[in-house]
């Protein structure tokens, strides 16, 4: 790698001070070599990430109180997400998705397939318009009340945009009659938009009625072997997180209109978030406030240690559903002695653009985004001196830095964007830089036209600055975690 390096930095410098173009004919009929500009030449392979085309209707403006859609709530990663272009809002609790999100959501999505995949899990995708006759069948119809976005089509049908899906999964499975216990554990998830109606959408992409979510769903044989899945979907759950640099809090809750007889919550602690915690020092037990009832602050586990307060962001919610819709829609299975039998069920859910908006939340500064590294959606920026100063040559070394990293390092290719608004000053451009959180900001200036070119790299996840050389950057981004 040190070698290609090496290749491209002197092709570099070779086209920096001297570049031809094919001969041009006098009417003598001698031919002359012509000299131009190495900025001329470079010109013609500019790489084509650049800050100049990405779409960021806000183009980082200062966002306040008249931004906000009318009775919405603001918290920090409103403010950051809506002032760096990542969402525009649309309606109440409905945003759109801007190409800088996309991409970090989309990266997400191949984190929790990674993590459901590993367990087994099989990616499907159901229809978000459900019959209002399941949801009367499992009599969650009038139990969720008006969090039903509700419908009708032309022929009188009665309708529901799917907050959850456990009636149509059940029913999905229950019409597999040859289903066997060799089969088992079978575990169906979907990553879709859901729909809720929220009475006040608030905090941005934190509450909102429109959303995405990963919701799976387990069939087993036992409840012993439930038990076992639903264990094991929360390890997956504490490893995607801990992938993600998140401290998370898996806590125990109530069951809702979801049902079951067992329940966790994986939260946040953040000062903005809606759910109470209680959280002992003394040993693992952790509940959502709605599940103890005793008013003392002693530890209802350890017996010796006190509960302390918290709050947090709801970021994960798993269920043991037990038999409950799997008897109601008759999914079952042929045991081993070829007998039909009543499934086992689990659900597991996760909100991914919650989990978005919760890590900007919770890692990012008043000034600006901080992302886990995984799911930035870019991982450098690369900034070239601005037009007109003294270090103007040394752009021509900017744009072909962008070209070297993603030859010598192909998996950040298509991650580092070049700033090529050279008519802005560093500064101007640091701090937008700052902003967008991307997690390495490389200057390069006056140290790279040195005879060993050097680059100012700014970590923001640390705040540290380091100047390195062309093979020590290499070196550094080399170890970057892509997904």
């Amino acid at each position: 790698m040190d070698y290609a390096v090496r290749r491209l930095w002197q092709r570099v410098f070779l086209n920096l001070h001297r570049t031809t173009v094919p001969p041009k004919r006098f009417n003598s009929g001698c031919a002359e070599q012509t000299v131009v500009p190495a900025s001329v030449h470079f010109r013609q392979i500019k790489p084509t990430l650049l800050v100049s085309r990405l779409y960021q209707p806000s183009n980082l403006r200062d966002v306040g109180l008249d931004s906000q859609l009318p009775g919405e709530m603001s918290c920090k990663s409103q403010r950051l997400m809506l002032q760096a272009g990542l969402i525009h809002p649309s309606i109440p609790g409905c945003y759109y998705y801007l190409p800088a999100t996309v991409r970090s959501v989309e990266k997400l999505v191949r984190l929790i397939d990674q993590e459901m995949e590993g367990l087994g899990g099989q990616k499907l995708d159901m229809p978000s318009l459900c019959s209002a006759d399941l949801w009367k069948t499992s009599e969650r119809w009038d139990l969720m009340g008006n969090e039903l976005f509700r419908l009708k089509d032309r022929h009188g049908a009665s309708y529901c945009l799917g907050p959850t899906h456990e009636e149509a999964v059940t029913t999905l499975v229950a019409h597999q009659a040859t289903l066997s216990y060799k089969q088992l554990p079978l575990l169906l998830y979907q990553i879709t938009r859901k729909f809720r109606d929220e009475p006040k959408p608030k905090f941005g992409l934190l509450r909102g009625r429109e959303f995405y979510m990963k919701d799976m769903y387990s069939f087993d044989v036992s409840e012993e072997a439930a038990h076992q899945t639903y264990r094991s979907v929360c390890h997956a759950y504490t490893r995607l997180f801990a992938r993600l640099g998140l401290r998370c809090v898996q806590v125990q809750a109530d069951t809702g209109n979801i049902g079951g007889t067992l329940s966790h919550e994986f939260q946040l602690p953040a000062d903005i978030g809606e759910d109470r915690l209680l959280i002992c020092g003394n040993c693992f037990f952790s509940a959502n406030v709605e599940t103890v009832t005793s008013e003392t602050m002693d530890c209802p586990q350890c017996k010796t240690g006190t509960l302390s307060k918290s709050k947090g962001i709801e970021v994960g919610h798993t269920f043991y559903l037990g038999k409950k819709y799997s008897h109601i829609f008759k999914a079952s299975f042929w045991n081993a002695q070829s007998k039909p039998t009543i499934a086992e069920m689990g659900c597991y859910g996760l909100g991914v653009t919650r989990i978005l908006a919760a890590a900007i939340e919770v890692m990012s500064t008043e000034e600006g985004i901080r992302w886990p590294g995984l799911i930035a959606p870019y991982q450098a920026c690369v900034l070239p001196p601005k037009k007109g100063s003294k270090m103007e040559e040394a752009t021509v070394l900017a744009e072909e830095l962008v070209h070297i990293l993603g030859e010598t390092l192909p998996h950040l290719r298509g991650e580092v964007i070049l700033d090529d608004r050279t008519h802005m000053t560093i500064g101007k451009r640091l701090k937008d830089a700052s902003r967008l959180g991307y997690p390495y900001i490389i200057v390069v200036g006056q140290g790279a036209l040195e005879e060993t070119p050097r680059f100012e790299v700014i970590c923001q996840q640390t705040s540290e600055t380091m100047f390195l050389s062309r093979d020590g950057l290499v070196d550094l981004l080399g170890k970057v975690e892509t997904v």
